[in-house]
């Protein structure tokens, strides 16, 4: 294959080496197994990557086992490994605009948005955890021994990092999440073999390009390509890996919790989600319309927060579903290098089946379509930004995860059926609220079972805010403080004090 590619608005896109990142060297499969990779807005193959078997996995376990126990990495400084982090940011913020092009080549989603929202998360959350790592404390116990025999007791407990941790990536935000698993793991004194989604890989190596400038130590972070059937059950059943960190779908996650199960890992999942915009009469419509439409359709609806569940008041139901529409079919689809364009393709040819087959379900039973509910008659994955009225919530559409630029509107008719409604779904990830009473706007807040409930605005992230889901869209919290506790686990030190001439 070739190592550039031309695309338009700037300089041709460099394809790195679709090798494995182990011990600080990069190594082709042990195999010989490649797997393709295509452009999603042309279909085009590009690339190929390293299809790392077990033996591939071991080797870059065993690296990272062997750096965790080395005596340099338990003595460094918790300072200095902010400073790789620091040091890694700015790699990246130097070469920012190549590896955007490189996203938008590979997932298709627009450079504007590679370079201004996955870029910009990439270094801030790099930078954030940096700052973490010389933050840890334990504590200090006054004890009440069970038995008192007059001796003199003190106890203190220091957090120790887990381990050997598994990164395992989805494909929507790939060097986000890379760096997602990453940094919390070196701060926070682990080392890392990480496994991007095989849909989307060639910004996570690139970026084990910069992790080696960077001078972390080899084995620190390894980077392991390949399927999930086979490299990633290899990483998630390896003895030596002590966590796991999965972004992905409900029933992989449910799959890698039963296998941590065996062997007592600790895992962070955050799976899928089927989040509900509730819009309420009360609200500002100038806002709440275009929130709703943010809401579902960035990144083509592939964000596992997406609001694709619309609730609105029957009162003006008509007025915002008729706004969300519209706002939808003004929306340019396009190849990501284009100026022009506001929306990219899906990421494969198997994920727009997926999407076209859930929308026709839907109007199979009985809802409207407003907005789109077709593919672009265009090469690429391209699915149009589609608003289906009339929903239901038994339709198999107001169940399932679409993860598309899809998204069914529903009437209330009493606010007491809001709770209800917004609950009525095996996932708890996201939700948002969109009204100008403050009252309703937090007894909605603290009625629905979600991880994250958004009020007048939707999506918003930051690294210091915890993100997680509740239910079938995970466990535990990734982001701010909660990442200690995902990363590190407590251990208890107790002794008593011999020295009679001082009492």
């Amino acid at each position: 294959m070739k190592n550039t590619i031309e695309r338009e608005g700037g300089a041709p896109v460099r394809i790195p080496e679709g090798r494995l990142l182990i011990d600080g060297q990069w190594r082709p499969a042990s195999s010989g197994e490649t797997i393709p990779v295509f452009d999603p807005a042309t279909e085009e193959r590009i690339a190929t990557i390293a299809a790392a078997s077990a033996a591939d996995v071991d080797r870059a376990v065993q690296a990272a086992q062997r750096t965790f126990e080395s005596r340099p990495w338990q003595k460094m400084r918790p300072l200095d490994r902010g400073r790789l982090l620091e040091k890694l940011a700015l790699l990246i913020e130097r070469d920012a605009e190549e590896i955007a092009r490189l996203e938008t080549l590979d997932s298709g989603k627009p450079y504007f948005v590679t370079r201004n929202v996955d870029l910009k998360f990439s270094v801030d959350a790099l930078r954030y955890y940096g700052g973490w790592s010389s933050k840890i404390a334990g504590e200090y116990l006054a004890l009440s021994p069970f038995f008192d025999d007059g001796g003199t007791y003190r106890a203190y407990t220091e957090r120790r990092p887990l381990g050997v941790v598994a990164g395992i990536t989805p494909w929507n935000f790939p060097i986000g999440q890379a760096i997602q698993k990453i940094a919390p793991a070196i701060a926070f004194g682990c080392t890392i073999v990480l496994k991007p989604s095989e849909e989307a890989s060639l910004t996570t190596l690139r970026l084990g390009e910069l992790i080696l400038e960077a001078g972390i130590p080899e084995g620190a972070i390894n980077i392991v390509t390949g399927y999930g059937a086979a490299t990633g059950q290899a990483l998630v059943e390896h003895p030596l890996v002590r966590k796991i960190a999965f972004t992905g779908s409900t029933a992989t996650g449910q799959r890698i919790l039963a296998s941590a199960a065996a062997q007592m890992k600790r895992v962070t999942l955050e799976l899928g989600g089927k989040s509900p915009t509730i819009i309420l009469a009360d609200a500002d419509l100038d806002k709440a319309i275009p929130g709703a439409a943010n809401a579902i359709f960035p990144n083509s609806g592939q964000v596992c927060t997406a609001g694709s569940r619309l609730f609105v008041e029957e009162a003006i139901f008509d007025e915002v579903v008729r706004g969300v529409a519209a706002i939808a079919g003004e929306l340019r689809l396009g190849n990501g290098f284009s100026a022009e364009t506001q929306l990219g393709p899906l990421i494969s040819a198997r994920q727009i089946e997926r999407v076209s087959g859930l929308v026709e379900s839907g109007i199979a039973e009985g809802a409207e379509p407003l907005a789109g509910a077709s593919r672009e008659e265009r090469q690429g994955y391209f699915y149009r930004p589609t608003v289906l009225k009339n929903g239901r919530p038994d339709m198999r559409i107001a169940r399932e995860e679409v993860f598309g630029p899809v998204v069914l509107a529903m009437s209330i008719r009493d606010l007491r059926q809001i709770k209800a409604l917004a609950n009525d779904t095996v996932y708890g990830l996201g939700a948002s609220v969109w009204t100008r009473d403050v009252n309703k706007a937090h007894l909605l807040a603290s009625q629905i079972d979600a991880g994250t409930v958004w009020i007048n605005t939707h999506n918003i992230l930051d690294t210091a805010v915890p993100f997680g889901g509740n239910k079938l869209s995970g466990l535990g919290r990734e982001f701010g403080s909660e990442a200690i506790n995902a990363y590190t686990e407590t251990r208890a030190v107790c002794m008593r004090l011999e020295a009679p001439e001082l009492e």
